[in-house]
């Protein structure tokens, strides 16, 4: 793009896409995992109850993006374990994240989870973490597309569990632990690494497919960028609401909520209030009706009524007439 050169990026994008990602960002991606199972409630129990179920845990947290997307792939699930480098690093990491204590026994508390969880450490943790998400986003895109070229919607879901598997087979790795919580399913309720990877994965994908008319290293120096800043200030900021949240929620009021309850209740009712006023109103209408024949009729029987009277009076009217004529 001319507006990468114009503004001198177009080296930095090449140096960014040209970056190795061990041993330094593997770091940072195996603390930042393994810091964020240790901060699971009863984790440190299963520490010391099972080291082997805690250390499992820790791989799945490290390496369930490429276990995952082996799974789908029809690959063998254990290859990402297969670097004993990676793994090694790894369970170090693990053990002196979340066995700190047992390993430095004159320090008070856990001195490497503490040291590690300094806000200006984590937070550097935190954005470097976020470069490789990039990467391992890009590379099952990648993968996938070297099988199934035209394959769109395969190298959305093989980049997307590639770079959040951790995530998306969180329910598996609770079962390692002895925990079930279903309802902390990726799926029903998604977390913002899952869907800012959901979002990578769909624009790479583009890319790759040629439908996005952008360079890979261009798109992986924005993508990058705006991770980082999104994740560094979420940490600055300690929220935990995805910035995603106002445009999702006028998605889904949109297209997907229908009516809202209150709106249903309130037609409801003022449907039930109107068929209630219709029925008196046919309720009152014969009273209403009825009240002026009944007043004629009894206005006519009044009449009949009197009418005698009125006769028997004429009548001697006219017989005292007729009797003074006479006379």
């Amino acid at each position: 793009m001319d507006l990468f050169r114009v503004l001198n990026l177009d080296e930095l994008s090449h140096g960014l896409a040209g970056l190795s990602m061990f041993p330094y960002f593997d770091t940072a991606h195996y603390t930042v995992s393994v810091m964020a199972l240790r901060e699971q409630p009863g984790a440190l129990e299963v520490a010391r109850r099972s080291p082997f179920a805690c250390w499992f845990s820790s791989m799945l947290y490290c390496f369930g993006g490429g276990i995952l997307s082996g799974l789908m792939m029809a690959e063998a699930p254990i290859a990402p374990l297969s670097n004993s480098i990676n793994v090694l690093m790894a369970s170090v990491i693990c053990l002196c994240v979340l066995y700190s204590r047992y390993l430095v026994f004159y320090c008070p508390q856990d001195m490497v989870y503490s040291c590690t969880a300094l806000f200006p450490v984590r937070l550097v943790l935190t954005g470097m973490k976020e470069v490789t998400r990039t990467w391992k986003v890009l590379g099952g895109v990648a993968e996938a597309h070297s099988k199934y070229k035209d394959g769109l919607l395969v190298m959305i879901a093989i980049g997307w569990a590639k770079g959040a598997g951790g995530g998306l087979i969180s329910n598996f790795e609770q079962l390692v632990r002895g925990v079930w919580k279903p309802e902390t399913n990726e799926l029903l309720k998604m977390t913002y690494p899952t869907k800012i990877t959901l979002i990578g994965a769909v624009l790479f994908a583009l890319q790759q497919t040629q439908y996005l008319a952008i360079q890979k290293h261009h798109l992986m120096l924005l993508y990058t960028v705006f991770t980082v800043v999104n994740k560094t200030s979420m940490t600055l900021t300690g929220s935990s609401s995805s910035p995603f949240a106002p445009i999702e929620s006028v998605v889904h009021r949109t297209f997907f909520a229908g009516p809202s309850p209150s709106f249903t209740s309130e037609t409801k009712t003022s449907v039930v209030k109107k068929g209630t006023g219709e029925s008196l109103d046919r309720a009152a209408v014969p009273e209403t009706s009825k009240a002026p024949g009944s007043s004629s009729k009894t206005a006519a029987h009044n009449r009949g009524k009197g009418s005698p009277k009125k006769a028997k009076v004429q009548s001697e009217s006219t017989e005292t007439e007729s009797c003074k004529k006479s006379d």
